[in-house]
């Protein structure tokens, strides 16, 4: 990996910090950055010696989106006929779940290639991918294969180690296939050995591995569920799911354990400042008042939410009662694009379609899609342009006549959406793109591999 440079970011339109309230905004100020770390911040610094100066004069400054829930091996899967008009269980059970056991590490590498290549290319620098690609008898390889690809584009990577532990029936995923699922001594044993490996507990980590079995409600008995955490924090790892991501999980947990989806795993030690739930869509107000006594966080999908028919999730009223939110763009089976700066364009309207032209502030999604993801993953020095902090930012150019005219163009890339040019991104005072470009990555190949991952993956339902 490449070493930080000295930079120095000249002269941009406006930079946006990630903070909420009166500090969301820090003006035109220059951005001074050594050894990974954001050294400076203020109008008209002297360029030192040592320094490479980057204009930034038709361009805002945003922090690094921190994309907090993925599916990255699905960047293989897009637009599937089978699933293009199901729910969430039929699209489950005639899309991702009929092809697990085709995803070879190859292909992996493949998809998470081009999942990540979209990310850096629409403002994330962060991604924490949920991976399921476990059960009985596969391979545990996959998860090595996407450190590998977040080091070679020089990506913050937190692996979510998912995979089931319930009985193929059991599970809507598994109905349509003959997969086992993995034994908890497996699914424990790879997540020691992934620890020891790749996890860095500092408040920088570029590299996090995190418990995260794929559903609470369907994946795990609930003995198990409650075994996993306490071996979860007994590693010091997070810990991460799907929760109430349709109506179906409610149902379910009403009819089988007479409880709500937030009040079950909170008698099994899922809550806490060290968990977060992707979705949580159909809430009732008693378990938004749950999550945010415990500092339980969220993970907010708005395109995949809408896409699936699941819902719209009340993010401005757990926002409102202090739960920690932050912004995932899930993955692309159900979204079809894996662009973040799209997510947080939807993330802005679809509160404002539900609940009025003031349910969303372009400040507040800015926030979430920043600080809040970084919060969710324990990266305290990550999340917002401050000094001190890390050196995690882009810069949005506003050169496409989709910006002009703006008044405040400060809020261009989040209330105009795609496409919204990344010309630079820098991760931990590395720069990750140059000039629009992703040093190193050839472009030409990546499509030609993708193509040839999805005639493989054709025909399999």
């Amino acid at each position: 990996m490449k070493q930080p440079q000295n930079l120095l970011i000249k002269n941009p339109i406006a930079v946006m910090t990630g903070l909420r309230g009166a500090g969301a905004r820090a003006g035109r100020v220059d951005l001074r950055i050594r050894d990974g770390r954001i050294v400076e911040m203020a109008a008209d610094l002297a360029p030192q010696p040592d320094e490479r100066v980057i204009d930034a004069s038709r361009h805002v400054v945003y922090p690094g989106g921190v994309n907090s829930h993925h599916h990255l091996f699905q960047n293989l899967l897009k637009a599937v006929p089978e699933g293009m008009n199901q729910d969430l269980q039929g699209w489950l059970a005639s899309v991702p779940y009929p092809r697990l056991d085709l995803f070879t590490p190859q292909l992996v590498r493949t998809a998470a290639r081009l999942g990540m290549a979209e990310l850096l290319l629409s403002g994330a620098t962060a991604c924490a991918d949920h991976h399921y690609l476990y059960f009985g008898g596969g391979t545990t390889e996959t998860g090595d294969a996407l450190f590998d690809i977040a080091g070679e584009f020089g990506m913050r990577f937190a692996l979510c180690r998912g995979g089931a532990l319930e009985s193929a029936n059991a599970h809507p995923g598994f109905s349509k296939t003959a997969l086992a699922p993995e034994t908890l001594d497996a699914m424990i044993g790879d997540i020691e050995r992934l620890k020891a490996r790749y996890h860095q507990s500092a408040s920088d980590a570029m590299r996090r591995v995190v418990v995260a079995p794929t559903t609470p409600t369907f994946s795990l008995p609930p003995t198990l569920l409650r075994e996993l955490a306490a071996a979860a924090r007994g590693l010091g790892l997070r810990l991460h799911t799907h929760l109430s991501e349709t109506q179906n999980y409610v149902d379910f947990c009403r009819s089988k354990y007479n409880l709500l989806p937030v009040e079950f795993v909170a008698e099994h030690d899922w809550l806490g400042p060290d968990v977060w739930f992707a979705h949580m869509v159909h809430v009732q107000p008693s378990e938004i008042r749950l999550l945010a006594q415990t500092g339980t966080g969220v993970s907010h999908c708005p395109v995949s939410n809408a896409r699936l028919g699941s819902g719209i999730a009340p993010i401005p009223q757990m926002a409102a009662a202090g739960v920690p939110i932050s912004i995932g763009v899930d993955g692309v089976a159900s979204n079809e694009s894996g662009s973040m700066t799209g997510e947080l364009n939807t993330a802005w309207l679809i509160h404002r379609a539900a609940g009025g032209a003031a349910a969303t502030l372009a400040e507040d999604v800015i926030h979430w899609g920043s600080a809040g993801g970084a919060r969710v993953l324990g990266l305290d020095d990550v999340g917002t342009l401050e000094v001190g902090k890390a050196a995690d930012l882009v810069l949005y150019e506003l050169d496409h006549p989709r910006f002009f005219g703006f008044h405040d163009p400060a809020l261009a890339p989040v209330t105009a959406g795609e496409p919204a040019p990344v010309s630079h991104s820098i991760v931990n005072g590395r720069l990750v793109v140059e000039n629009g470009l992703i040093p190193g990555l050839d472009l030409e190949q990546l499509h030609r591999d993708a193509a040839e991952g999805v005639r493989q993956l054709m025909g399999r339902t």
